[in-house]
Protein backbone atom coordinates (compact mmCIF):
# COMPACT_ATOMS: atom_id res chain seq x y z
CA UNK A 1 0.00 0.00 0.00
CA UNK A 2 1.19 3.38 -0.96
CA UNK A 3 1.69 6.80 1.12
CA UNK A 4 -1.32 7.82 -0.36
CA UNK A 5 -3.51 4.67 -0.36
CA UNK A 6 -2.78 5.06 3.32
CA UNK A 7 -3.91 8.63 3.93
CA UNK A 8 -6.92 8.56 1.90
CA UNK A 9 -9.57 5.27 1.71
CA UNK A 10 -13.23 5.03 0.83
CA UNK A 11 -16.16 5.04 2.42
CA UNK A 12 -19.68 4.09 0.73
CA UNK A 13 -22.37 4.42 2.78
CA UNK A 14 -25.03 1.17 3.20
CA UNK A 15 -28.32 2.80 3.92
CA UNK A 16 -29.86 6.56 5.13
CA UNK A 17 -31.38 6.86 8.56
CA UNK A 18 -34.71 8.63 9.03
CA UNK A 19 -35.56 9.87 12.15
CA UNK A 20 -37.77 12.85 13.32
CA UNK A 21 -35.30 15.17 13.89
CA UNK A 22 -34.44 17.35 10.80
CA UNK A 23 -32.35 19.97 12.56
CA UNK A 24 -29.78 19.55 15.44
CA UNK A 25 -31.85 22.07 17.70
CA UNK A 26 -33.36 19.42 20.28
CA UNK A 27 -32.48 16.27 19.36
CA UNK A 28 -31.05 13.93 22.00
CA UNK A 29 -27.21 13.97 22.71
CA UNK A 30 -26.95 10.17 22.88
CA UNK A 31 -29.36 7.02 22.06
CA UNK A 32 -29.87 6.41 26.31
CA UNK A 33 -31.58 9.90 26.51
CA UNK A 34 -33.77 9.25 23.53
CA UNK A 35 -36.45 7.01 25.17
CA UNK A 36 -38.92 6.38 22.64
CA UNK A 37 -37.75 8.38 19.66
CA UNK A 38 -38.41 5.96 16.59
CA UNK A 39 -37.66 6.14 13.07
CA UNK A 40 -36.42 3.80 10.48
CA UNK A 41 -33.19 2.68 8.09
CA UNK A 42 -33.54 2.11 4.83
CA UNK A 43 -30.98 -0.26 3.57
CA UNK A 44 -29.99 -0.26 0.12
CA UNK A 45 -30.13 -3.03 -1.67
CA UNK A 46 -27.02 -4.18 -2.27
CA UNK A 47 -26.51 -4.60 1.23
CA UNK A 48 -29.82 -6.16 2.24
CA UNK A 49 -28.79 -9.94 2.22
CA UNK A 50 -26.08 -8.87 5.36
CA UNK A 51 -29.29 -8.27 7.01
CA UNK A 52 -29.83 -11.88 7.33
CA UNK A 53 -30.03 -13.28 11.30
CA UNK A 54 -29.81 -9.62 12.43
CA UNK A 55 -33.44 -9.60 14.14
CA UNK A 56 -32.81 -11.59 16.87
CA UNK A 57 -30.88 -9.14 18.39
CA UNK A 58 -32.44 -6.55 20.66
CA UNK A 59 -30.19 -3.73 20.54
CA UNK A 60 -27.30 -3.13 17.04
CA UNK A 61 -25.05 -0.70 16.99
CA UNK A 62 -25.13 2.24 14.21
CA UNK A 63 -22.55 4.32 12.70
CA UNK A 64 -23.31 7.24 10.34
CA UNK A 65 -21.52 10.15 8.87
CA UNK A 66 -22.53 13.05 10.72
CA UNK A 67 -23.16 14.59 7.34
CA UNK A 68 -24.32 18.33 8.75
CA UNK A 69 -21.40 18.91 11.48
CA UNK A 70 -19.39 21.86 11.27
CA UNK A 71 -15.69 22.11 10.46
CA UNK A 72 -13.42 20.06 12.64
CA UNK A 73 -12.51 21.40 16.03
CA UNK A 74 -9.92 20.34 18.11
CA UNK A 75 -10.96 22.52 21.32
CA UNK A 76 -15.17 22.14 22.06
CA UNK A 77 -17.24 22.89 24.83
CA UNK A 78 -19.32 19.60 25.31
CA UNK A 79 -23.02 19.90 25.75
CA UNK A 80 -22.33 18.26 28.97
CA UNK A 81 -20.02 21.27 30.07
CA UNK A 82 -19.00 24.65 29.67
CA UNK A 83 -15.16 23.96 29.98
CA UNK A 84 -13.82 23.41 26.75
CA UNK A 85 -12.15 19.90 26.24
CA UNK A 86 -10.02 17.90 23.89
CA UNK A 87 -12.07 16.57 21.14
CA UNK A 88 -11.31 12.78 21.94
CA UNK A 89 -12.45 13.11 25.34
CA UNK A 90 -16.04 14.13 24.21
CA UNK A 91 -18.38 12.82 21.57
CA UNK A 92 -18.94 15.72 19.91
CA UNK A 93 -19.82 15.35 16.16
CA UNK A 94 -17.43 17.99 14.56
CA UNK A 95 -14.28 15.49 14.33
CA UNK A 96 -11.52 14.94 11.55
CA UNK A 97 -13.43 11.63 10.07
CA UNK A 98 -17.18 12.60 11.49
CA UNK A 99 -18.24 9.29 12.10
CA UNK A 100 -21.00 8.66 14.72
CA UNK A 101 -22.42 5.27 16.82
CA UNK A 102 -25.25 5.10 18.39
CA UNK A 103 -26.72 1.53 20.27
CA UNK A 104 -30.43 1.79 18.80
CA UNK A 105 -33.33 -0.78 19.95
CA UNK A 106 -34.06 -2.61 17.12
CA UNK A 107 -38.29 -3.36 17.06
CA UNK A 108 -38.33 -5.16 13.71
CA UNK A 109 -37.28 -5.69 9.76
CA UNK A 110 -38.95 -5.43 6.78
CA UNK A 111 -37.50 -6.60 3.75
CA UNK A 112 -34.93 -3.94 3.77
CA UNK A 113 -35.76 -1.63 6.45
CA UNK A 114 -34.97 -1.57 10.44
CA UNK A 115 -37.29 -0.21 12.36
CA UNK A 116 -35.80 1.27 15.32
CA UNK A 117 -35.99 2.68 18.63
CA UNK A 118 -33.94 5.46 21.65
CA UNK A 119 -32.37 7.12 18.07
CA UNK A 120 -30.66 10.01 18.36
CA UNK A 121 -29.49 10.81 14.82
CA UNK A 122 -30.94 13.55 12.91
CA UNK A 123 -33.02 12.17 9.37
CA UNK A 124 -31.46 11.52 6.24
CA UNK A 125 -27.90 10.83 7.94
CA UNK A 126 -25.47 8.35 5.71
CA UNK A 127 -25.54 4.94 7.33
CA UNK A 128 -21.95 3.42 7.17
CA UNK A 129 -22.47 0.23 8.82
CA UNK A 130 -25.08 -2.18 11.35
CA UNK A 131 -23.42 -4.10 14.21
CA UNK A 132 -25.36 -6.66 16.78
CA UNK A 133 -25.07 -5.02 20.49
CA UNK A 134 -23.86 -7.99 22.33
CA UNK A 135 -23.48 -7.45 26.01
CA UNK A 136 -21.08 -9.99 26.61
CA UNK A 137 -18.54 -8.20 24.35
CA UNK A 138 -20.14 -4.35 24.81
CA UNK A 139 -20.64 -3.84 28.67
CA UNK A 140 -17.58 -3.39 30.89
CA UNK A 141 -17.79 -2.21 34.57
CA UNK A 142 -15.71 1.23 34.62
CA UNK A 143 -14.41 2.91 37.84
CA UNK A 144 -13.55 6.41 35.98
CA UNK A 145 -14.99 8.32 33.39
CA UNK A 146 -12.99 11.65 33.05
CA UNK A 147 -14.08 14.85 33.63
CA UNK A 148 -18.05 13.70 32.69
CA UNK A 149 -17.67 12.32 36.74
CA UNK A 150 -17.65 15.64 38.02
CA UNK A 151 -20.78 16.83 35.78
CA UNK A 152 -24.19 17.54 37.29
CA UNK A 153 -26.15 18.96 34.22
CA UNK A 154 -29.07 17.74 32.70
CA UNK A 155 -28.77 18.36 29.32
CA UNK A 156 -30.59 16.47 27.37
CA UNK A 157 -31.02 17.68 23.59
CA UNK A 158 -28.57 19.16 21.25
CA UNK A 159 -28.58 22.90 20.53
CA UNK A 160 -26.82 22.80 17.49
CA UNK A 161 -23.35 24.49 18.78
CA UNK A 162 -21.81 21.98 16.23
CA UNK A 163 -23.38 21.97 13.27
CA UNK A 164 -23.61 24.04 9.72
CA UNK A 165 -26.20 26.35 10.35
CA UNK A 166 -29.58 25.34 9.76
Amino acid sequence: MTQEEHNYFRIKPIGIIHSPFTKAVGTPIQSALAKGAEGWIDVLPAFAEGLADLDGFERIWLLYWFHKASKTKLKVKPYLDTNERGLFATRAPCRPNPIGISAVQLLRISGQRLYVADIDILDKTPLLDIKPYVPKFDYFEVKRFGWIEKIQAETRKANGRFYEKE
